[in-house]
């Protein structure tokens, strides 16, 4: 079922999420199933639990390839529940980013540039993996959700923060 996604201001993104202890129950089925329509519906990368509302620690992520990133390498579609993310190397990118809950607006974030995750699949099998480059990003930007954090925050040089059709003008961008 594609759900609502809650915008910036709303009080409910700025919440820690509680972990997931319920693996493999219909409900964690259920809102799994909900958050894929929900990307899909909005054409994201990625989204988290708490942009519909749900208090808990799940993301969703995952492209072949998507029209506002295409020097980007695919990213595996993944549920990741209760991450944990480690820097690899102090090393930062900045780049682009957007989001389904700050819609029509873009910010030049910095990320860590290689990291690993760590976390549980829908029925609680381990995940562990490394990532670099955009999959290090839309890791790191899913899972600041889950402890109230959206992108904006995280920008250094507010000047690089706009409505999408300013800072693009004649590209038509989704907002991921």
């Amino acid at each position: 079922m594609i759900r609502d996604v809650l915008k910036m201001g709303d009080p409910r993104l700025l919440r820690v999420a509680r972990p997931v202890t319920d693996f493999g129950s219909p409900q964690l089925r259920a809102l799994i199933d909900d958050l894929f329509d929900t990307m899909a519906a909005r054409d994201g990368a990625g989204i988290a639990a708490p942009q519909i509302g749900i208090d808990l620690r799940v993301v969703i992520f995952g492209i072949a390839s998507h029209p506002n990133y295409p020097d980007a390498d695919a990213v595996p579609q993944t549920v990741l529940i209760n991450p944990v993310i480690e820097a690899l190397s102090p090393h930062e990118e900045e780049g682009w980013e957007g989001c389904l809950s700050v819609p029509g607006m873009r910010g030049w974030v910095p990320r860590f540039s290689h990291i690993r995750y760590r976390g549980y699949d829908a029925n609680g099998q381990s995940i562990d993996r490394t990532a670099s480059d955009f999959h290090a990003r839309v890791v790191q930007h899913e899972c600041d959700h889950l402890d109230g954090i959206l992108y904006p925050r995280r920008i250094r040089d507010l000047t690089r923060f706009g409505f999408t059709e300013v800072l693009f003008p004649g590209r038509t961008l989704s907002d991921d």
